[in-house]
């Protein structure tokens, strides 16, 4: 596999505050399976195979960047994907951008209810599922498991030693566990979270090792797949002087947050960070349908 392509990014506030920011463009690494979710499935997906299962069973709300990559890994390797989709309105709904391409990708879109999707992680539940669709390999919402951490961690390498701080959009957590995971002594590891959820950190630190990675809280923008006219502006003005698209859920929070803390100083001159672009870019069709019925501008395409 190629390595993410890495470029500098200048802007007068990393200038004026002396900081040096860069970006790893993950999002151009497998089109469909962009950035850190073809990094969770990579050892999922020999599990899965090492097991001799043929159909892959996952979760994932209407807007899910995952749902789309695990569709788009069914089609590229052969697999059988199916989709539990949170919300069974949607089933008499047209599909919107991201699930009309997991269907087209071939995978099996099986929505339910929210009191249902809210047992997703009940042995019972699963079992259900199981007897419905037959044996499968479980991968849980988000795609984060060990397996995916194990891959994650390949997100960073020797070459990247000398950055003092790495940065995340943060979900279920998997990447900031793999980056944490990857980090060499003295590299600071930052998490960015991408939506709305007290005690987040405190669950994570259950399950991530080590003092060496933080999570800002500040810069969800209301919660999961929230956004407004701030963030948009932000994003397509990120793209205007850098030439880099974000996605609206995970890496435009992200860099929003990398610049205003730098813009507060939190860093300190002659910082180097490098930010990990996770993709989901697939995600801004959706999202500027719903900009469009709420009369918001809407993401550059």
């Amino acid at each position: 596999m190629s390595e993410a392509a890495t470029c500098e990014i200048d802007l007068p506030i990393l200038r004026e505050r002396d900081v040096r920011l860069w970006i790893r463009r993950e999002d151009e690494l497998f089109p469909g399976l962009s950035g850190n979710k073809y990094r969770k499935l990579k050892y999922n997906i020999r599990e899965m195979q090492r097991g001799g299962h043929q159909t892959l069973l996952t979760f994932g709300g209407a807007f899910s960047n995952h749902i789309h990559a695990v569709a788009a890994a069914g089609r590229q390797f052969g697999f059988r994907a199916i989709g539990v989709i949170r919300g069974d309105e949607l089933a008499v709904s047209p599909l919107n951008p991201t699930l009309a391409d997991a269907r087209d990708a071939g995978m099996h879109l099986h929505f339910v209810s929210r009191r249902d999707y809210a047992r997703r992680q009940s042995p019972e539940y699963l079992q259900e599922l199981l007897g419905q669709f037959g044996p499968a390999y479980l991968l849980p919402e988000g795609g984060t498991n060990p397996a995916a951490v194990r891959g994650c961690a390949e997100i960073l390498g020797e070459a990247d030693a000398g950055f003092d701080r790495v940065c995340c959009p943060v979900g279920t957590g998997g990447t900031l566990a793999g980056l944490a995971a990857a980090a060499v002594p003295g590299q600071q590891v930052r998490g960015y979270a991408a939506l709305k959820a007290s005690g987040l950190e405190a669950s994570l630190r259950d399950w991530i090792p080590g003092k060496h990675w933080t999570l800002s809280g500040e810069f969800h923008f209301g919660g999961y797949a929230r956004i407004d006219a701030r963030l948009v502006r932000f994003i397509n003005d990120f793209r205007t002087e850098t030439g880099v698209p974000l996605d609206p859920v995970y890496t435009g929070k992200m860099l929003y947050g990398i610049l205003e803390e730098t813009r507060r100083g939190q860093f300190q001159p002659g910082t180097r960070i490098l930010a990990i672009h996770t993709g989901g870019l697939q995600g801004i069709r959706g999202m500027n349908l719903k900009l469009g019925k709420k009369g918001l501008p809407l993401l550059q395409l």
